[in-house]
């Protein structure tokens, strides 16, 4: 096996084990929400979407809808602020059966004439419901655990689009954030940042595109790395790059040197 080969072998290893310990800490969940990334637009048809919510509960399922308009800087740190009044919501509310379904209907009610894409999450909360008469043992009380589950919904004006481009790629040894439930931080990775930048007044879902990236690795020989959309949502999700704003990913492929790095998308 030639080294080229070898190390493109191990930085998939990589990102297949960070897709494994993201499903070891999955907790069961009672309620299911689909699609979980929507896309509309600021007039016509295709300002209405809709949503699924479906309880996988084996007892009634309670919840309320809520949206909250977000931003987000180029580390990801996101901010949020109330914004109900931005969408008509049907229903609101609702309770459903074990194995129920509810498709909630948005409809966007803001401006029609957006300069540039809005990011908002639409929040899925499951509110408490009295247990049933006799549930609560003899000893101790019953505590409910209650999840909230958010859609993406990106609100863009009609026609626009990205301009995506690579402003910086480099090799990165960082450190990862703990995972869900860790006490201790993982181990430093040998890795690429990536600093997008887009200049379009429409958002931009990274992670829809392969990522291929080339140049010398560590060993001085070149190097290729081609990144599936489904590793890229396993590593960085949707790879939202905001309307005019920039983003910088870092994603989890060893071997690479200090020199130059291209980064190029496909379909």
């Amino acid at each position: 096996m030639t080294a080229l080969a070898t190390m493109k072998r191990h930085a998939r290893a990589m990102l297949a084990a960070l897709a494994a310990l993201a499903v070891l800490v999955s907790p069961a969940l009672a309620m299911r929400v689909s699609p979980m990334v929507v896309e509309m637009e600021s007039r016509g048809g295709k300002a209405v979407a809709r949503i699924e919510v479906q309880n996988i509960n084996p007892g009634n399922l309670a919840f309320q809808t809520r949206v909250f308009r977000m931003s987000i800087d180029q580390d990801g740190n996101i901010t949020e602020t109330p914004a109900d009044a931005d969408f008509l919501i049907f229903p609101p509310q609702g309770v459903l059966p074990a194995g129920g379904r509810q498709v909630v209907r948005l409809q966007w009610v803001g401006s029609g004439e957006l300069a540039t894409s809005q990011a908002y999450y639409v929040s899925v909360e499951q509110l408490p419901v009295a247990f049933e008469p006799g549930a609560q043992g003899a000893i101790g009380a019953q505590v409910q655990v209650l999840y909230n589950m958010r859609a993406l919904v990106v609100v863009a004006p009609p026609g626009a689009k990205p301009d995506v481009k690579a402003t910086t790629v480099r090799q990165l040894t960082y450190q990862p954030p703990a995972l869900p439930g860790a006490t201790e931080l993982p181990p430093m990775q040998d890795g690429v940042e990536i600093t997008l930048r887009n200049d379009g007044r429409r958002h931009a879902m990274m992670s829809n595109f392969g990522w291929r990236l080339e140049g010398t690795g560590a060993d001085g020989q070149w190097l290729r790395v081609d990144i599936s959309p489904e590793e890229l949502n396993r590593a960085v999700g949707t790879g939202y790059v905001p309307a005019q704003g920039e983003r910088i990913f870092r994603v989890p492929v060893p071997g690479f040197g200090p020199g130059p790095i291209k980064l190029s998308f496909k379909q």
